[in-house]
């Protein structure tokens, strides 16, 4: 693999079809000569903590992929509990008052929600992301959540002190669903409570984006927060960089009648992903632009 030292690859929540379909799209993207992997700085949040990491860390795309559609590779995924998953969409159809409101009642929800023990859920994510161990990337890995009580976002990265599989953990920990997960005495839910799907803006000074978004612009695309990726990309755009958002097409959102949380969408969706991929190639000719070349801007 060849490092691309301006390059920063952001990956976003979505769930369980989310992962896939990102998985599907990086398998088909590295087919037309676009390895994700090659990326020098990743940026994920929850479903796209997944994806990020395995990235960052340079696993067989192919053997991803396998991962998704393979069922005798597939690694156990929980379904969610009926309802839990009721009173997550309660949350997200809410209407607030202001932000601070929508946090308070995700993060309430996530503490006080029934779900499966953190130690089962740590087993779930840890297979979920395939390593044979749990340490953190070479190149430079950032994995949003929220810290529960603060309701602030934290971002954990290699230096951070705590495993990457914890890190993940935490960012996918969807509130009311599955358990929050307690890092150094502290509690931390999905970052995509953040108010946004993508925490693009962590990619502030970078001079190439590539922003993978399974939640697009579509309504409550962050647990019931107005979507925010056109105003992300705007923002990264004229702090000066070049950026390329991708979202999934028809055939990808297809795959959601499953759910975004149940394991039957992941073979349809990086399916779609993979195929999706061919269309996406020429829009990133610009964008994965060799450092050393001409600057596309």
């Amino acid at each position: 693999m060849t490092q691309h030292p301006d390059f920063t690859l952001v990956c976003g929540g979505g769930g369980v079809w989310g992962v896939a379909w990102m998985t599907g799209l990086a398998n088909g993207l590295a087919s037309a000569g676009v390895d994700l992997r090659d990326a020098a700085t990743f940026i994920g949040t929850s479903a796209g903590s997944v994806v990020s990491t395995q990235l960052a860390r340079g696993l067989d795309l192919e053997r991803l992929f396998a991962r998704q559609t393979n069922p005798a590779q597939q690694p156990r995924e929980p379904v969610p509990d009926a309802s839990n998953m009721s009173r997550l969409m309660e949350l997200i159809r809410g209407r607030w008052h202001d932000e601070r409101q929508r946090r308070t009642a995700m993060c309430k929800a996530a503490l006080e929600a029934s779900t499966i023990g953190a130690a089962e859920r740590r087993v779930n994510i840890k297979e979920r992301l395939g390593l044979q161990d749990e340490a953190w990337p070479s190149r430079p890995l950032y994995i949003t959540a929220i810290d529960a009580e603060t309701m602030e976002l934290t971002v954990f990265d290699g230096g951070s002190g705590v495993s990457v599989i914890d890190a993940v953990a935490a960012s996918c920990a969807v509130p009311g669903v599955w358990p929050p997960a307690s890092i150094n005495g502290r509690r931390y839910i999905d970052g995509g409570v953040s108010g946004t799907s993508d925490n693009a803006l962590l990619a502030a000074g970078a001079r190439r984006v590539l922003i993978l978004s399974p939640a697009g612009n579509s309504d409550g695309s962050a647990f019931g927060g107005a979507s925010r990726l056109a105003e992300e990309v705007a923002r990264l755009e004229e702090s000066g960089a070049t950026v390329v958002a991708i979202t999934p097409d028809e055939q990808s959102l297809n795959a959601r009648v499953f759910g975004v949380l149940d394991p039957a969408s992941r073979k349809p969706a990086a399916v779609a992903g993979k195929a999706q991929a061919r269309a996406e190639v020429a829009a990133l000719a610009h964008l994965w632009a060799r450092s050393g070349e001409d600057d596309p801007r």
